[in-house]
């Protein structure tokens, strides 16, 4: 069953788990994987989960449903994520330079599903924001090694450029009548 917004959701900055979170009612607390030093500075008090907000994480909802075959719980996971990575990270440049340049043009949209590919590791992506020429993706993957200092963690964002994004093959067979 998905969770439908209610007016009492708010995020807040989880102090003990060092997270911005999603106050759900009064017994359900969802972690988001966003630390402080990624968050907008209204991020860190306690902020309406509001009408756009709300709005957002419906039809990314809908777009998850309709594009990708998850569990109810998996995509409210994601659209929440996604939603708090839309609103409340903080302005990023893009960070092309960990990823292979694909060989395909792409068209990015929201709720697309695409491939990074860092030092010879594939990885999937999913587009939560994105402009003319780079797209903010969240990690689908467990974990990304991005460079011996840096790696980044499932559900985390990085901003790249279009050209780093290598499409999702999907086989298709064609039967003639």
């Amino acid at each position: 069953m998905l969770l439908m917004p209610k007016k009492d959701w708010q995020w807040n900055y989880n102090d003990a788990y060092g997270v911005l979170s999603v106050s759900l009612g009064s017994e359900m607390e969802f972690l988001t994987p966003y630390k402080m030093k990624t968050l907008i500075p209204d991020a860190l008090m306690e902020l309406e989960f509001n009408m756009e907000h709300a709005k957002f994480y419906i039809e990314f909802l809908d777009l998850l449903s309709r594009s990708l075959h998850l569990t109810a719980g998996l995509q409210v996971q994601l659209a929440l994520n996604a939603t708090a990575a839309h609103f409340l990270l903080k302005p990023q440049m893009p960070k092309s330079w960990f990823f292979a340049t694909s060989n395909m043009c792409v068209f990015s949209e929201l709720g697309k599903v695409f491939r990074l590919s860092c030092q010879g590791i594939s990885a999937q992506v999913l587009v939560v924001e994105t402009s003319v020429q780079a797209s903010l993706v969240m990690l689908l993957e467990k974990d990304l090694r991005l460079s011996d200092s840096k790696s980044l963690g499932q559900f985390e964002c990085i901003k790249v450029m279009h050209d780093r994004l290598h499409p999702i093959i999907v086989n298709r067979q064609i039967v003639a009548a």
